[in-house]
């Protein structure tokens, strides 16, 4: 097991697993979620906090992938 979590302690971690969700057994994928964000900043709050829930995310089994909004025609966008 990696620890790239300093902050969690493993042993109050509870994991789900199917028994405890009551899911049907073997699930073809992992759950899938997108995490938006919607600030360019180059020191953004909102990234910082999406990139760490998906790190949660994917550390309770979960895939997860992050929309960067950069590009798009925002009011106000960043430079």
């Amino acid at each position: 097991m990696n620890n790239d979590l300093p902050n969690i302690d493993p042993d109050l971690l509870d994991m789900p697993d199917l028994d405890k969700l009551a899911l049907p057994a073997g699930p073809e994928h992992r759950p899938r979620i997108l995490l938006l964000y919607g600030s360019n900043r180059e020191r953004s709050y909102s990234r910082l906090l999406v990139q760490e829930a998906a790190r949660l995310l994917e550390r309770f089994g979960a895939e997860t992938r992050i929309f960067n909004p950069s590009g798009l025609p925002l009011p106000d966008d960043a430079p």
